[in-house]
Parts: structure tokens; sequence; C-alpha cells
């Protein structure tokens, strides 16, 4: 369970070390006289004319298409009440700060002194032409319903009142899948909803659209039952009337099949759930405390199933995982509004997306060993980073069937890669690779395989057809962390190497010879060979596999070595190397060798560079620009390690004179393209350098460390190169997504090894 905040760290939260949650950055270059005369006057005349022209042309030239509008007036703070616009300011800097985190939108939190509800819709109206969206948030009922409805009749931007549709919408996809697991027609369902408010209104309107039937629904206001014979309904109420005989709530509860409670703590009682049907759907959403605690319905029913708003408790129905996922569809096609087709879209997608295998990254953020679809995991987790290419397509794609969308999207596969690629700038690297390693899937020798992290990665290679796993290690604790996980292992190869058989007696007598010249005898290899790493590599050598990906759980020369005493180094190399692929700020940049030549002299220096090379140009499809580092800056340093340098980028000119390269140079020389042109003006390189050799392992090794703690960048890696067969090594931390990757690299390797 996440700790809660006291009330001053809270309040240390927002002051410092700047006060607020948001800032407003520029996009564009702001540094010169001529960066300002293009972004201000004369030059912003241009896009300003043609805006007057043709106003669907905003969305090229401004921000309007990834800009959304938060409008409150602070009507109806969840928890806090009308609390005003002004003290509402912290909350709709926190919405903002979700659309961005999650989904890559910019916001403006608009707080608005207005008790009115004409005066809110005329200030979105006059706001409209800034913002490609507006999401109304905490705006009290039911001033809340006429002020979307007059807003979506009014503008050709879509508006959203998250506090009723976010609820409707994420209770939905969980309703959904409660009745899978139930066995329920949704038709015959019997639903009771307490709580008569936006959010209660909009859900059960959203329920009936699912397919609830309106006689199967009982709505409970403050008053009880809402019946055709009460006299003091509302025309929204009234919507909601049925011919019933019940008049309480618990009336409600006997023999219903479901309860959604949008109301107050504490409304629902044990007694009550026990009146409810076989395997009772209970989403008790009230917030922060439910109307009744998942503990106490659980003690009421044990076959209930239970949604709360918590995030300590199962199934938390919680509007993040809707609001910037559908606005972020809505958006990438420009769409005029936000249907109800579009919403049941999203209730859809986060209903599919639920049935499909947890990721690791998703286990790891919630301190879980284990979550897939059943009755306490209905509905995706807030941090699942798939919710946004499961939900943005599915709504981008109804509102083109719809006809509300200004623009097209023609390859949906496209528009999820580039929401992935959005959020992981490595994504459009690897995904190439992924695509070359499915052409012809390679068998992957995985030498720790008693480590929960690789059974998943494998189970994952293996059903997205990245390649053929085969698991090494210890038999039954393989099996018993397949089994405690819930993983199947079928269709996957799983070796045990310290059985006694005759294949491992083989590979013993291979390893003697190989290294009899090194004094090793054949008891002795018959130790050796019974170690994951050195099986992995003979296996490899003796065609058993193709690529070995280890080092999870072991330290980086001990899976290293088994690979240089069994396998021999590629024609024409005479060292191994390195690669690793790091991204920061949505660059990609390779750094070399940063995993195994310490002292690399100045020839091992270009042929480092050289491999590095060729796994930029044959991996990755990119075009190298090449930038050997130092402490010197051309020349304006002596000592050894610049000689060194310039010497190193003399020989891999003569061998690769197409490649521009330049050296020695500092670090900031070769990244920032103005101080390179300023330092080494007319110089080989036209642009900031994309590969970067470094004098030494200490220099490579601390820098992309360093700039993936304290950058935060993406580190892929370490890439060997080198060795006559594919051999990788993982680092300790990696994730099953590392993990899934590197296999992807290992199997388009070794394709081409044996091309």
């Amino acid at each position: 369970m996440a700790k809660k905040p006291n009330f001053s760290e809270a309040l240390e939260y927002h002051e410092k070390p700047r006060p607020g949650k948001i800032e407003i950055r520029a996009t564009k270059p702001t540094i010169t006289q001529s960066d300002l005369s293009l972004a201000y006057t004369p030059g912003v005349a241009e896009p300003c004319l043609v805006i007057a022209d043709d106003p669907n042309t905003a969305f090229r030239y401004t921000n309007r298409g990834n800009l959304v509008a938060v409008v409150s007036n602070g009507s109806a703070v969840l928890g806090l009440g009308n609390i005003g616009a002004l003290a509402s300011k912290p909350v709709m800097e926190g919405k903002a700060v979700l659309f961005k985190r999650f989904a890559d939108i910019d916001v403006f939190d608009l707080e608005i002194d207005a008790a009115d509800p004409d005066d809110v819709v005329r200030f979105c109206e006059m706001l409209a032409p800034t913002v490609g969206g507006i999401n109304l948030e905490d705006i009290k009922a039911p001033e809340c319903f006429y002020i979307e409805k007059t807003l979506r009749d009014r503008l050709d931007i879509p508006v959203f009142h998250d506090d009723q549709h976010g609820t409707a919408i994420i209770g939905g996809a969980a309703f959904l899948n409660a009745l899978e697991l139930t066995g329920r027609n949704i038709a015959e369902t019997r639903v009771v909803f307490a709580g008569a408010g936006a959010a209660g209104v909009a859900s059960a309107r959203f329920f009936i659209q699912l397919g609830v039937s309106p006689e199967n629904l009982l709505m409970i206001d403050s008053r009880g039952v809402i019946h055709s014979d009460r006299d003091d309904l509302t025309e929204i109420k009234t919507e909601f009337a049925v011919d019933t005989a019940a008049r309480t709530l618990e009336d409600a509860f006997v023999g219903a099949d479901a309860f959604v409670g949008v109301s107050v703590a504490g409304t629902v009682t044990k007694e009550m759930v026990k009146l409810m049907a076989d395997d009772p759907i209970v989403f008790a959403l009230a917030n922060p405390d439910p109307e009744i605690t998942y503990p106490d319905a659980k003690a009421a029913r044990e076959d209930v199933i239970m949604a709360t708003g918590r995030s300590d408790y199962p199934n938390q129905v919680n509007n993040v995982l809707g609001f910037p996922f559908i606005f972020r569809g809505a958006l990438d096609v420009k769409a005029r509004g936000v249907s109800e087709g579009m919403k049941i879209a999203a209730a859809n997608a986060l209903a599919d997306l639920a049935r499909e295998p947890v990721p690791d990254s998703v286990l790891r953020a919630y301190d879980l060993h284990q979550l897939s679809f059943g009755p306490e995991y209905l509905i995706p987790k807030p941090f699942d980073p798939r919710v946004l290419w499961k939900v943005a397509p599915a709504v981008a794609k109804t509102a083109i069937d719809e006809g509300l969308a200004r623009a097209n999207i023609d390859d949906f596969d496209v528009y999820r890669t580039e929401l992935q690629t959005r959020f992981r700038a490595s994504h459009a690297l690897i995904n190439s690779i992924t695509i070359r390693a499915r052409e012809e899937p390679k068998r992957v020798a995985f030498p720790q395989a008693d480590d929960v992290r690789i059974i998943r990665a494998a189970r994952r290679v293996s059903d997205e057809g990245i390649a053929r796993p085969i698991l090494l290690g210890d038999l039954d604790r393989i099996l018993e962390l397949a089994e405690t996980a819930g993983i199947s292992l079928d269709g996957m190869e799983i070796l045990d190497p310290s059985s006694d058989t005759s294949e491992r007696k083989r590979y013993a007598g291979v390893l003697e010879e190989l290294r009899r010249d090194r004094g090793m005898s054949l008891h002795e290899a018959r130790h050796r060979v019974v170690d994951p790493n050195m099986y992995a590599c003979l296996m490899v050598r003796e065609g058993a596999a193709d690529a070995v990906l280890g080092g999870l759980n072991t330290y980086y020369p001990e899976t290293i070595r088994p690979a240089l005493q069994v396998l021999q180094v590629q024609e024409g190399r005479s060292i191994v190397s390195s690669v690793y692929l790091v991204v920061v700020g949505g660059r990609p940049l390779f750094f070399t060798d940063c995993a195994v030549n310490i002292q690399p002299s100045a020839e091992q220096l270009a042929e480092i560079a050289l491999a590095a090379v060729e796994t930029v140009e044959k991996s990755f499809d990119r075009d190298p620009r090449v930038a050997f580092i130092s402490y010197s800056d051309f020349g304006s340093a002596g000592g050894e390690e610049p000689a060194r340098v310039r010497r190193a980028v003399e020989l891999f000119r003569h061998a690769r004179p197409d490649i521009p390269v330049d050296g020695e140079m500092q670090a900031d020389t070769a990244v920032v393209a103005d101080l390179l042109k300023a330092r080494r003006a007319g110089g080989p390189l036209d642009r900031a350098a994309n590969v970067l050799v470094f004098p030494n392992l200490t220099a490579a090794n601390a820098s992309y460390k360093l700039l993936n703690r304290l950058a935060n960048a993406e580190v892929i890696g370490p890439i060997l190169s080198g060795l006559s067969k594919t051999v990788h090594v993982l680092q300790r931390d990696a994730s099953v997504n590392d993990v899934v990757n590197m296999t992807a690299i290992a199997v388009a390797e070794a394709q081409r090894l044996s091309a």
C-alpha cells in the first residue's frame, strides 16, 4: 500500500524547489536573435495569415492539437466540497500532471470564479480557439450536466466532464469483466446504484449503453429508491424511475446481481451483501472511504467480486485509466467531440487489456509477484504503460468511424508504435530489430533460468515469435518458479546442466580438448561444464543453440569468461567489445566500449569503433557519426591519452573513409552541435555525433551509468561483438522488458552471423 503523505510532506512537495507542480517550456530554440525573429515578430506573421485563411491549420502551426484546458469553478472538489476556484488550483494542477505523465498532453489549468453555470459555458466558448479539448472538473451537480451538454452542442472540440464519465467508463470496463467471470448476461443482470450525483447518473446511463436493461436498474438517492410513485424527482432522476415495491437500499439489495456505489462511506452493511444473488458484484466507489470496506464485503460473502476507488485493495476504479487516453485518441484525429461510442470503445479496450498477461514492469511497480485476469484483477493497473496504446487507438478509430474526426489514421499498427515510442524512445529502434527477429526465430539459451524474470521473458519471446528459448538451470527450481508465477512452460526446452547426461559428458570432453594447453584436466572440465554459463556457451559452439543471453544474476566476468574460453573471435577481429544504446530525451546515442576493454591501445580503439559502427548500421539501421572522446579538444591539451586517441582516429579513417569521424574531442563538443560548429568549423562532422568512442573503460562505464541514473536515460546493452557466435550479457538489474529487447537483438545478430 502506498504511503499516505503527512500534511507537512504534502505542503513541502507543492512548495519546493519551485511552487506548484507544472511549468511551461519552449519547444523551439530561443537562443539567438534569429530564433526570436522566427518565434515572434516578424516571422510569426506567416502562420497567423495561414491560420486566418484556413482555421484547421492551427493544428499544424500551434500547440492547439496537443493542448487541453482543465476547467473548474471548485464547486465540488473530491472529498473537499465547494472550496472555490482558488483553493481548487492544486487539484487542477495535479490533473495537468496526470495528462502529461500518462499521455504526453499539455494542459492549461483554469480555475474560474463563476458560480453561474452560464458563465462557465460562456468562458469555455471564448476559450475554445486556444485548445484542442476541454476537461471539466469538480463542478457540482446538477449544473455539471447542463454545462457539459450545452458545450457539447455548441463546440466542435472534445468536451468531457471526468467526474461523470471517468468513473462510468472505468467502472463499466470492470463490470464487463465481472460479468464474464460470473457468467451473467448483461441484459438480465439486476444492478443497484447508490448515489444520484454526477458520477452516479453518468455511470447508470453508461451501464444502460453497455446493455443493462433500464427495468433492471434501481437507483437510490438520499431519500431512498427512485420509483415511479415519487413526486419529488428532478427531470434527471425521473429518467431512472421504475415500477418497484423496493423503497430502501436494503430492499434493493434483495436478489440483486450487482451494486455500484458512488455515494458516501458506510451506507452498505454485511447483511445487505448477504441478501444479494450468488457471485455478487460489489463496486463500492465512494472516496476515500467506500460504502462497505473490502474486508467487510469479503467477510460477508466469500464469492463476492469487489472493486473500490482505493489503491490498497484489488480492482481500483481509478479515473486516470480513462481521461488521458481518451483525450489522446481524440486529439490525434482532431475529433469534434467525445461520443458515447468513443466511451464504450475505451471501456472495451480496458476490459480486453485486463485479460492479457501482465508485464513485469507493472508487477514491479506494484511490488507483486503475480497478477492475472480474475476476481482480483478486473481492470488494468494505472501504471500499466499498455493502456495508452490500447485505449487511444480504440477511441481514435471510433471517432473516425463515426465521422467525428478531422484527420484520418491510415495504419493503426504504425500509430500504436508511435504511441509506444512517445514514452519509450528506444521502442522505434528495437521494434525494427524485433520484426527482423520474428522472420527467423533462433534458439536462445538462458543460463540464469532460475530467475522469474527470465521465465517471464522466455514466455513472451516464445509467444511473440521472437525466439525459441532454452532454459538452463535447476529443473525443480524452474518448475516451481513457473508454477508460482502462473507461467506455462509449454513449447520451451528446459535443461539441467547438473544432470548426468551423455550430452554433458560430451561437452566436458570438448571443453577439456579446448583448454588442454591451459592445463585443464578432464576431471576439471566435468566440474566446469556444470556451470550454466559454460554449458550454454558450449551449446552454441556445438550448434545446439544459436545464441546465449546470460548475466542476470551473475557478475559480468563470470558470464563472459566462458565465452572467451570456448568461442573464437570473428575473422578480422582481435578483441571483443561492447556497445550500449543510450537514449537521452528521445535522442539515441551509442556508447563504446563500456564493458570489456579497460585501457585499449590506439589500434584497439579503432577496432572498437569499427565494431560499433557495424552494430549501428546493421542492427539499428542508422547512419553513424563517430566522435572519439578525450579530455582534449583537437590538440588543445597534451598527454598520452589525446595522442593515442588521435592515432585511433587516423586508423579508423583509413579503414572506413566513408564514415564521418573526428576527434580527439571533449564529450560536450561531440554531442552539442553548436559547440562542435564553434570549436571545429568546417570539420568532418557536420552535426553532432551519435557514436561515442571512449578512451578507457572507466570513462565509458561512468558516462552511461550517470546518464541512466541522473538523466533517466534509457539504456540497452551491453551488445557484444567480435565473437564468432552470439553471446550477450544482461545487466543484473535488467527488467523483463530489457531481457526481451536483448533477446531480439541476440536473434538478429545470430541471423546475421549465420547468413
